[in-house]
């Protein structure tokens, strides 16, 4: 005699469900972009299981929505914590965009809210939508905190560790680090060429970045004419590529303005994803106020893809 599966009502009451939200980020169209896994009410659970249900997603990055009451969230923002598949991280630029967004349709109280805090380890990071939204999914812009810059890296010693020539890297462009949450050593290539053969050795770059102030290598060349956009960047770690890096790209409009590459409160197009045919499309601007590069902001649009349920003991 044969055994009929569990069925879902079954293994909701045998187990705690977790409900989860799929979109992906910084897309123009359904299945492109960044994806990204939302636990929409993470009360309940751990941080060992938070890491744990990010490897299961095994997506760039995993978010988990804390609920509190209505007067706290909206004095200190809507709680979440990010994941990638190895660690919890402090902020990174995807799954804030992503998750207010998220919130943005589907918020008890916030949802079609001009602006939406998320409460992050890094503090509280603004996100604003747009009246009149047009196109798939919703539009959304996150302000960044202002940007901090780094050390300067020897071109040398950074083509050597991500398998390049010095002749692979812009001449006339420094190499610095630079950070509005998250610190990305930012890296000018000299053209598209190069950044389509780009195959960084993690282990070295890993032990490079071990002993710097950087935690990623965000490497970008201008975009090729007609593109629509103005440059053409990537991000590999861990062994693999980020389609859409809404951190390094915040950080990446605060390097061209204050290297001159980018006037003060120009919005640049930035493309990424390509390579791994996950375009991705993601809008940045910054302020200069003379003194300092500020008023860091990363916007995109995010499309839902997707719903369903987590089950744990």
């Amino acid at each position: 005699m044969s055994t009929a599966p569990a069925t879902t009502s079954a293994l909701a009451t045998a187990h705690q469900a977790y409900e989860y939200a799929q979109v992906d980020v910084f897309a123009e169209r359904p299945l492109e972009g960044n994806a990204l896994a939302i636990f929409t009410d993470a009360r309940g659970l751990t941080p060992a299981e938070m890491q744990s249900l990010a490897r299961e997603t095994n997506l760039c990055e995993t978010t988990f929505i804390l609920p509190r009451d209505a007067g706290t969230e909206r004095e200190r923002g809507v709680q979440v914590r990010i994941f990638t598949v190895r660690e919890e991280l402090q902020f990174a630029g995807h799954p804030t965009l992503g998750t207010a967004s998220w919130l943005y349709l589907n918020h008890p109280v916030f949802a079609g809210a001009e602006t939406i805090a998320l409460d992050l380890q890094v503090g509280p990071i603004p996100v604003t939508f747009p009246a009149q939204q047009e196109g798939l999914g919703v539009y959304g812009a996150m302000r960044q905190n202002d940007p901090t810059f780094g050390n300067i890296h020897s071109p040398r010693a950074v083509a050597a560790v991500l398998g390049l020539t010095v002749g692979d890297l812009d001449p006339g462009l420094p190499i610095q680090t630079v950070s509005t949450g998250m610190p990305f050593c930012i890296v000018p290539l000299r053209s598209l060429e190069v950044a389509a053969r780009l195959a960084i050795p993690q282990s070295a770059a890993q032990a490079y970045l071990d002993q710097s102030d950087a935690k990623f290598f965000h490497c970008i060349t201008r975009a090729a004419a007609g593109s629509g956009a103005d440059w053409h960047a990537r991000m590999q770690f861990y062994g693999g590529e980020d389609p859409a890096t809404g951190s390094a790209s915040g950080c990446t409009i605060a390097y061209l303005v204050r290297h001159s590459l980018a006037s003060g409160n120009q919005i640049v197009v930035l493309e990424q994803g390509l390579e791994m045919l996950r375009p991705s499309r993601i809008s940045v601007q910054a302020a200069f106020d003379g003194v300092r590069v500020c008023d860091v902001r990363v916007g995109g649009r995010t499309i839902p893809i997707a719903t369903g349920r987590f089950f744990l003991p």
